[in-house]
């Protein structure tokens, strides 16, 4: 997920300061993978030379940094609003890496085998983890361990399906040399 709509999407709701911004990123958003603060602090950066965001109110502190509230703008705000109206594109890219690796190990004779083997068992561990997850998490992490446990599903079925295909794949690929 992009972190510059989440904070947006947090920044939608009210002005937040950089570190609450974190907490609450991290709180929706991150609880697996937290976003750290030199990347919040580089995107809001980013989002004020866009326009996206404007700081409302500086704050001096005693012994520290100012501190900033951030709030969207109407262009923030709109750039969100189109964002979420979108569509995702799809990600073959993971299914596109596992296919070249599958034909790379072809090509230079190594088990194809052997590789969707590995690769079978590490997603079944993966799966295990997020079944943890999905058991003792919040809905949050419920949903998110849902999201890729389907995704994973999805995998296991295309190496099963490479598997069973792999004798005349590898006929074909020797063919063309």
């Amino acid at each position: 997920m992009s972190a510059s709509y989440a904070l947006l999407g947090i920044l939608g709701k009210q002005p937040s300061y950089g570190y609450d911004l974190k907490k609450d990123y991290d709180s929706y958003y991150g609880k697996e993978k937290p976003l750290a603060f030199g990347q919040v602090y580089a995107t809001l950066s980013r989002l004020l030379r866009d326009r996206k965001v404007t700081i409302e109110q500086t704050t001096e502190q005693s012994g520290g940094p100012e501190r900033k509230l951030y709030a969207i703008t109407s262009l923030g705000r709109k750039d969100l609003e189109t964002w979420l109206a979108s569509p995702e594109k799809l990600h073959p890219n993971t299914q596109t890496v596992l296919f070249i690796k599958v034909v790379t190990s072809i090509l230079l004779d190594k088990d194809a085998d052997a590789y969707l083997d590995a690769q079978k068992a590490a997603h079944i561990e993966r799966m295990r983890q997020l079944t943890v997850v999905r058991r003792e998490g919040d809905l949050a992490q419920m949903l998110q361990a849902d999201y890729a446990l389907f995704h994973l599903e999805a995998d296991l079925r295309w190496v099963d399906t490479t598997s069973a295909r792999l004798q005349k794949l590898s006929k074909e690929i020797r063919s063309e040399r």
